[in-house]
């Protein structure tokens, strides 16, 4: 198991290919899914093959990384960063299994996703994105430090773009 980080609740580590009924599970659920413009996956095979088809590592040498709980490794969500070569940054972006929700996973990952990305591959800003309505993911982009920076179109709704920087 590649462990990219540690946290006293979790373990990320990178995506495998045996992940995919787990992406397949967590996408069918439409409150998971209801403020990230993600369709489901077809089928437990078509989530197969986005993880087979996954370059972020090789190409940045990081990306979206699975996120398991301690002590059992139970696989409860995801959450990372990705590099977004078009738009000329990084964005951190996570998603959960709803009965996660509420536990301060998304803010425990991400916050250590955030320092990684700051600390260790020495990335000068990182960008988070929320529909406006999605009152928690907002939440945990402010818990985690990001500041508000403006307003934009996100999937044909209301978005809000955060940016984050080391010296924040």
């Amino acid at each position: 198991m590649n462990i990219i980080l540690e946290t006293p609740r979790l373990l990320l580590r990178e995506f495998q290919e045996e992940d995919a009924p787990f992406f397949y599970e967590l996408n069918e659920d439409p409150e998971v899914v209801r403020y990230t413009g993600d369709p489901p996956f077809d089928s437990v095979e078509s989530a197969r093959f986005f993880l087979r088809s996954y370059d972020q590592y090789e190409k940045y040498g990081y990306g979206r990384w699975a996120v398991l709980l301690k002590p059992n490794n139970e696989w409860i969500g995801w959450c990372g960063l990705k590099h977004q070569p078009e738009l000329g940054e990084t964005d951190i972006g996570f998603r959960f299994f709803r009965r996660y929700w509420g536990q301060g996973y998304a803010t425990e990952s991400a916050r250590a996703c955030l320092d990684y990305g700051f600390n260790t591959l020495g990335l000068k800003r990182v960008v988070g994105r929320a529909m406006k309505d999605n009152k928690a993911s907002i939440r945990v982009l402010e818990k985690i430090g990001l500041q508000f920076w403006k307003e934009f179109d996100f999937e044909a709704h209301p978005g809000l773009l955060y940016v984050g920087t080391p010296d924040v």
